[in-house]
């Protein structure tokens, strides 16, 4: 992104603020495909994506009147949103489906597989090692596009490094922890 995104976000976001639907238009535009994109890799479904982003920029309208930008951009505070409306959509689906089952069989005893836990404590403790053992600029990387959900232009960009630095890496720390999460099954 160019040098004036602060400011050129900055003023928009005084203007959707202040009732222009043209700015709030500008933004929506700007972000709407890196937030849905963030929503599809956090539900794996395009329907709930869509839905997702629609909710995420229905509250960042409701919300900008009291909102003060703090960075560079309006992206990550829209991916905060998108990814609490993400879990509150992911909840929802859970409790359907638990209401759901529950009704057409409630027969089933209650039983917990003690084994499966282990194995999936022991392989959150493994990938968390991995991450550990990661240089600090990879760590960031991981931090930024894998949990935070930041496109590589948006982490290059946060880092101080090229896009193709974050993209390269990434595949690999992705596959460094494939390795880990094939050796654990």
């Amino acid at each position: 992104m160019p040098q004036d995104t602060e400011r050129d976000d900055a003023a928009l976001v005084a203007q959707a603020a202040n009732g222009s639907e043209l700015a709030f238009r500008t933004l929506y535009r700007a972000y709407v495909r890196p937030v849905y994109w963030l929503a599809h890799g956090l539900l794996g479904n395009a329907a709930d994506a869509e839905d997702v982003v629609q909710e995420t920029f229905l509250v960042a309208w409701r919300k900008l009147p009291e909102f003060e930008l703090a960075g560079e951009s309006l992206l990550p505070w829209l991916a905060t949103v998108c990814r609490f409306q993400a879990a509150n959509r992911i909840r929802r689906q859970r409790r359907d489906r638990d209401h759901t089952a529950a009704a057409a069989d409630e027969t089933l005893p209650a039983t917990v597989d003690v084994e499966e836990q282990v194995i999936g404590a022991d392989l959150a403790e493994r990938i968390l090692h991995e991450v550990a053992g990661l240089s600090p600029l990879d760590r960031d990387i991981f931090r930024l596009c894998a949990a935070e959900g930041y496109a590589y232009q948006a982490a290059a960009e946060q880092l101080g490094v090229a896009h193709g630095v974050v993209r390269n890496r990434l595949s690999r720390i992705r596959t460094r922890l494939r390795t880990v999460v094939k050796e654990s099954t």
